[in-house]
């Protein structure tokens, strides 16, 4: 990086820390208009613009690192690769080249919006009947195709122009040079001590020394450094002898799920009791489709089809609250929070139910997204005399095939405990280039550490997508982990466009809560006319189910935010719905660029939740 862009680029980073922490910190904040809010909500960051290219996403030095790109002359694409690979060390319990992820991508030259599946499906040897739940979870027999390093050649492949090696310089250099880890890393190691200490593998990395790692601790990633040199030395090897830039991602992808990383892999896997086996790498292919899309008060909404849950699950809510006028309605107000809370509860219903792998079911997506199903399910909401209703069973959306409409059975000889779903970790990112080209990324181990099993010598942790919650705890659902399945993750990178043109980019981590958060940050933006920081840092509610959101009756428990009045609360209460208070700053990590149609100029939001990081250029 030449001197002048690396001090644009500190600049760009200076004035966010400048104008969010500090004394004088409380001068700089934005409160909405009273007409539309009751929480006292203020921004307590500003939101960044960039002209030349912006970068929100999970940590600041993921931010860094795309923006390193974009200064380079990078497209987001190649943007996102480095975020992606940055990411892996920094959020090292979030994601990484071994887990799964899902895009959705804006072309700026044709308008056309695009979705990527980066998700490697259960093995093919694989039996659920033959393990525990808790083995489904976390250990030597969890874990599906590492999806997430295949999404990562898609993305440079169709919308990139660099190599492999220019995008993940940066994270070469944090992998083998170090950096001090954060108190939020240091705590999930902490946290997770029990289980790192189950494998020597992952013990070696995360607790180097057979020590607890303390926040600030410089960790160094060797062993990750190497499978992305090697990825790297396959890339110029190919280049070497004549092939184009295409040629030299395919050899760096060979290398990955067909070469010696797929050997080594799977060879770690069949000698500590592991189901891998080559093929099972050698037959994953990345996925681009057609995202699914709704309309709302004028907007066009993009987002992921199945397997992700959450894109059909947002736009079915959005269906649902189209007719109420909200805006009349004081932002996190009982009322408005109500019709919230109930559309929530039935998206879910629907989409726990009919959200599958497409490759071994039908799914209903054109029935669930119709506009007359909504009128149909809205019915159940009662708005006049407010009143909530129980958990409800699901619709029977046009296109149901007798597979997908299978209803639940009574499970008498199951232990209550097996019911439960595990909770989701994710990460999130949005990246802008100078051309206007957009990518939202959701990127994720599925809980927090994945498996808990870094895997021999590649530094790699692959995602746990055969639990419960991924996948459903009932032999009968549709949705039970089964051999080459592909399971459900709720991921959903957003686009909005009005007209053709692009509005609004959001995506969130926080497992089952993604759906419900990012719905309601497009009503804060869409309906109640907040800027794209303020509609972030806005206090959410959260919806929990006992024992999972599959079965219809399950016990909801509507969760707010601490910041939102207690007489809310109170209210809904007095509605029939259960209320629990949790921290002021609890659900999601939203990360969004937001444009204004004014000025035409884009400005991104990072979340204060955790250590999410905007920085414009």
């Amino acid at each position: 990086m030449t001197s002048a862009l690396r001090a644009a680029l500190i600049a760009s980073v200076l004035v966010s820390v400048c104008c969010s922490f500090g004394e004088d910190a409380a001068h700089d904040t934005v409160r909405v208009s009273a007409e539309h809010t009751t929480d006292g909500l203020t921004a307590h960051r500003p939101a960044v613009t960039g002209l030349n290219g912006l970068v929100t996403s999970g940590h600041p030095l993921a931010s860094m690192s795309g923006m390193q790109i974009l200064q380079r002359g990078g497209t987001a694409a190649d943007a996102a690769v480095a975020v992606l690979a940055t990411l892996n060390q920094v959020e090292p319990m979030m994601s990484g080249a071994g887990g799964n992820g899902f895009f959705t991508v804006y072309d700026a030259a044709s308008g056309g919006v695009f979705s990527l599946n980066a998700t490697g499906s259960a093995l093919r040897s694989f039996d659920a009947s033959l393990v525990e739940p808790d083995e489904m979870h976390r250990g030597i027999k969890a874990g599906v195709v590492p999806g997430l390093f295949g999404g990562w050649i898609a993305l440079l492949e169709r919308f990139g122009m660099m190599t492999l090696g220019e995008v993940l310089e940066p994270a070469i250099m944090y992998a083998e040079r170090g950096h001090a880890i954060d108190p939020y890393v240091s705590r999930s190691i902490e946290l997770n001590q029990l289980l790192f200490e189950r494998y020597d593998t992952t013990e070696a990395v995360f607790l180097p020394g057979g020590e607890l790692p303390r926040a600030g601790q410089v960790m160094r990633y060797p062993q990750l450094a190497l499978t992305l040199r090697k990825l790297v030395e396959a890339e110029d090897t190919a280049r070497a002898t004549g092939g184009s830039r295409s040629h030299g991602l395919q050899a760096a992808f060979d290398r990955f799920y067909k070469g010696d990383i797929a050997r080594q892999m799977s060879r770690f896997y069949q000698r500590n009791g592991g189901l891998f086996t080559r093929r099972d790498f050698a037959d994953y292919e990345p996925k681009w489709t057609e995202p699914v899309q709704t309309t709302y008060r004028g907007y066009d909404i993009y987002s992921s089809p199945a397997t992700s849950r959450g894109g059909l699950e947002i736009m079915m809510q959005l269906n649902l609250v189209e007719p109420f006028n909200l805006s009349q309605m004081a932002h996190n107000s009982a009322e408005m929070l109500h019709a919230v809370v109930e559309s929530i509860k039935l998206a879910k219903s629907d989409v726990y139910h009919y959200v599958a792998d497409p490759a071994i079911t039908d799914v209903p997506t054109s029935g669930l997204l119709s506009k007359g199903y909504a009128d149909t399910r809205r019915q159940l909401i009662r708005v006049d005399q407010p009143e909530a209703m129980p958990y409800p069973s699901p619709g029977k959306p046009a296109g149901v095939s007798n597979l997908s409409a299978t209803v639940l059975g009574a499970v008498d000889d199951m232990d209550a405990v097996n019911e439960l779903s595990y909770a989701g970790s994710t990460t999130s990112f949005t990246v802008v280039d100078q051309d206007g080209n957009i990518v939202v990324g959701t990127p994720t181990l599925g809980t927090t550490w994945g498996t808990g099993v870094v895997v021999g010598d590649t530094g790699l942790i692959f995602n746990n997508g055969t639990r419960h919650g991924s996948t459903a705890p009932y032999r009968d659902h549709v949705n039970y982990a089964r051999s080459g399945q592909i399971p459900v993750l709720n991921n959903a990178p957003m686009l909005v466009m009005k007209h053709g043109k692009f509005v609004l980019a959001l995506g969130t981590p926080g497992g089952e809560t993604i759906g419900q958060t990012q719905f309601q940050v497009l009503l804060n933006v869409l309906d109640y006319g907040m800027s794209i920081q303020e509609a972030i840092e806005a206090p959410r509610i959260a919806l929990e189910a006992g024992p999972n959101f599959y079965r219809a009756g399950s016990d909801i428990t509507v969760q707010l935010e601490g910041r939102i009045a207690q007489q809310v609360a109170v209210d809904l209460e007095a509605m029939g719905h259960s209320v629990s208070v949790t921290g002021e700053w609890t659900f999601g990590n939203m990360q969004g660029v937001l444009a204004n149609p004014d000025t035409g100029t884009l400005t991104a939001g990072a979340d204060p939740r955790r250590l999410s990081y905007a920085i414009g250029w």
